[in-house]
């Protein structure tokens, strides 16, 4: 009985050493750069200079190009992938270095040609007001280069 009791306690002591082992190589990393809100371009050279690599998991709209979507989500990949060592021994490690991304190409707020976010939103209001104030600067700096001496 004793010898039962001995292999039932270092059974139970090899299973946890495992699941102990492989918990922190399944734990999500810590040095996901935070990119929503970011534009594609923007957020894949974040997500590259921190050793990672951006996949794009999700795309809403089609009237922007990528580098000019906007990341509405992102996401460390918890996955396992295959290894294709030996075929009667399949083996498979933890991805640790992919950002998942969700991406709104629609814009960032409704027109009557583009969809967006509504101007009745928060969002749609601060954005378009934001595009607003971005024209006029642009206006109000191609009217000085174009009257140089007044």
């Amino acid at each position: 009985m004793n010898k039962v009791t001995a292999f039932g306690a270092s059974a139970a002591g090899i299973a946890f050493a495992m699941v102990g082992a492989a918990s922190p190589a399944m734990a999500a990393p810590s040095g996901v750069p935070d990119v929503v809100g970011d534009t594609y371009a923007d957020a894949s050279s974040a997500i590259t200079e921190a050793d990672m690599t951006p996949v794009v998991g999700v795309v809403i709209g089609d009237k922007l190009p990528r580098d000019e979507c906007i990341v509405t989500n992102a996401q460390p990949v918890s996955a396992l992938r295959p290894i294709a060592l030996e075929e009667a021994f399949p083996q498979y490690f933890p991805v640790e270095d992919e950002v998942v991304l969700t991406l709104n190409c629609n814009g960032d707020y409704a027109t009557a040609t583009n969809p967006g976010a509504s101007v009745a939103s928060p969002a749609g209001r601060e954005a378009r007001e934001a595009a607003e104030q971005a024209a006029s600067a642009e206006e109000q700096e191609l009217a000085e280069a174009a009257t140089p001496g007044e």
